[in-house]
């Protein structure tokens, strides 16, 4: 083998190397990028976990948001750690907390359910009615109903979709009547 030959197989092997070198790093660099996404999911699926724990107490699990209105979704969560804590330690047992959270349901189980009441408050006048002065009556006549603004609208729209109630538009303006 010639010095000249050895210098360019020498060369082939350093590109070669080279190459495979930029080809690892990419790979790594895709790698690092999925374990990044993976984490974000595990995070996220974590979250779905604590929020199921916290109402795994509760029937009827589409009906929460028009019976939960006591209090806001967004301090549920910031309390649902110390409570799974509690229910992962006892695994399949019944903590007095899931008994608590369970006997708030039975006994909201027996309230109407928010659109029947704006049914029944729309059913008193022979005018369109305002979503904000529904819910404004609803809180007056009803004071353990707090629901929000958006969830009323929200309910309301519901009814329009089932047929119950009418919507009209009056410029910006949205009310509602019953059929």
């Amino acid at each position: 083998m010639t010095s000249q030959s050895a210098a360019t197989l020498r060369s082939r092997y350093v590109a070669q190397a080279a190459s495979d070198l930029a080809e690892n790093r990419r790979r790594q660099q895709e790698l690092t990028e999925k374990v990044q996404r993976l984490k974000q999911e595990e995070a996220l699926l974590t979250d779905i976990i604590k929020l199921a724990e916290q109402y795994e107490g509760f029937a009827d699990a589409s009906r929460l948001p028009e019976q939960l209105q006591e209090e806001p979704v967004v301090e549920k969560a910031k309390q649902a750690p110390a409570k799974t804590a509690s229910r992962r330690s006892t695994s399949t047992k019944t903590t007095p907390a899931a008994k608590t959270v369970g006997a708030g349901a039975k006994a909201k189980s027996h309230q109407p359910l928010l659109g029947d009441l704006l049914a029944d408050l729309l059913g008193q006048y022979d005018e369109p009615r305002l979503a904000k002065e529904l819910r404004d009556e609803l809180v007056e006549k009803h004071p353990d109903r707090n629901p929000t603004p958006q969830v009323v609208r929200n309910t309301l729209e519901s009814l329009v979709a089932k047929g119950r109630i009418r919507r009209h538009k009056q410029q910006r303006s949205v009310m509602y009547t019953l059929v």
